[in-house]
């Protein structure tokens, strides 16, 4: 059936480079009239970012007299070097929502997430995603938004192609994708092309127990793994994919799916808004990623928050802010207006009579991510991204091989 979109994925595709105004701030923990000043730094998701904040802030000051949240907005390409300068000046902000977490954590920058917000708060992320936040054992970032991959697949192609039902597994898909590139259109899109090699192998892996690793250990070249790029050599070789996949980038592949070109192919919840703008009378549906036997399986991506320690007398303040913030009624209309989905159970539980979102928030807790707090991941990723799209005439194994010595040279 034809998909209808939600607001806030409407917002989300429609923003392109933002700009936001913003306002510096400094190292001092005393508001007016004695007040607890939390200092926050946060970037731009969309071009109501900053009205969103400044909303929870509002609801938030209100309901905690002697707490002021001093709210800072900056582009995605600048917010890392705004907090380096700030820290480097000793004014971290108080809370911060960026990406990684672990060289902050390894220095002793931030507060365990413990510290910072309370127990019910914490048990109420999706363990996938709390796991992921984790060094040596300690949480330290707040899950802010997730983000996970699912099958997107043509239903009129599947129509024509006498396809009954999306693959629950890689045999279907693969029975799926030959009898729909029969029909003379592609029947999978494979991007192994530099833009995103490591997420396609990352869906795959894990869809077979496989994976990149974890802090300590990067492992490529596992059976499972290998197993895994021996089945998508096959799709290849076999010709149920699109031409050249190892020169295929994710963001045409996209929009050539979102012109009615290919099958199948793997992609976020933005994608829907993507194809509402594209080709909004696209007949398609959303399902969840086919694996080696069927069990559950995914990519999954988070942003956080955190808390920086400074002067450690504000662990109290930042508390109150994160479980106001998480609170389902707080949390839910942030995540819902900027078109992501939730981190937290009873987000789920709050979105989940949406029948476009259904599919992710099913998979959110058999997420699987990138091992980004281990010191040799960049030297991985930048590997899959140069070698992976050999697999399409080298022996998988090899291929493998090949990116783990770049792994373990590292």
């Amino acid at each position: 059936m034809k998909r209808k979109l939600p607001l806030g994925l409407i917002a989300v595709a429609a923003a392109g480079s933002l700009a936001v105004s913003s306002c510096g701030f400094g190292g001092g923990g005393g508001g007016e009239d004695g007040a607890t000043t939390l200092n926050m730094l946060v970037p731009t998701y969309s071009d109501g970012t900053k009205a969103l904040w400044e909303g929870v802030i509002e609801d938030f000051e209100s309901a905690n007299e002697g707490i002021d949240v001093v709210l800072q907005v900056e582009s995605w390409e600048n917010i890392e070097s705004v907090l380096q300068t700030k820290i480097q000046a000793g004014e971290a902000p108080d809370i911060y929502n960026g990406g990684a977490f672990s060289a902050f954590a390894e220095e002793g920058l931030l507060y365990p997430a413990e510290e910072v917000a309370s127990e019910s708060t914490i048990g109420d992320f999706q363990e996938s995603f709390a796991e992921n936040e984790a060094l040596d054992g300690t949480q330290y970032g707040l899950p802010l938004i997730a983000s996970v991959r699912a099958l997107f697949y043509n239903q009129d192609l599947f129509d024509q192609a006498g396809v009954e039902a999306p693959p629950e597994t890689w045999d279907e898909l693969y029975d799926a994708a030959k009898k729909i590139s029969a029909t003379g259109t592609p029947g999978y899109g494979m991007p192994l092309g530099s833009e995103e090699a490591q997420g396609e192998s990352l869906i795959w892996f894990a869809g077979n127990g496989g994976g990149f690793g974890d802090e300590s250990t990067i492992t490529v070249d596992s059976p499972e793994n290998v197993e895994a790029a021996e089945f998508m050599k096959k799709m290849i070789t076999d010709g149920v994919t699109q031409p050249d996949p190892g020169a295929t980038q994710r963001t045409p592949m996209l929009n050539v799916f979102a012109q009615g070109q290919i099958g199948m192919v793997y992609a976020l919840p933005q994608t829907v808004g993507q194809i509402e703008e594209a080709n909004p009378d696209l007949n398609y549906g959303v399902a969840s990623v086919p694996t080696n036997t069927g069990e559950p399986s995914t990519l999954g991506v988070a942003d956080r928050l955190m808390a920086f320690k400074n002067d450690g007398d504000k662990a109290e303040a930042i508390t109150k802010f994160m479980d106001f913030f998480f609170a389902e009624d707080q949390y839910v209309n942030w995540v819902q207006t900027e078109g992501f989905l939730p981190t937290t159970k009873s987000g789920s539980e709050a979105m989940g009579s949406d029948e476009t979102l259904k599919p992710f928030l099913e998979m959110l807790p058999s997420a699987n991510f990138y091992p980004t707090t281990n010191p040799a991941w960049n030297a991985t990723d930048g590997a899959f991204k140069s070698l992976m799209g050999q697999l399409e005439d080298q022996d998988a194994a090899e291929v493998l091989g090949q990116i783990q010595s770049k792994a373990d040279a590292s």
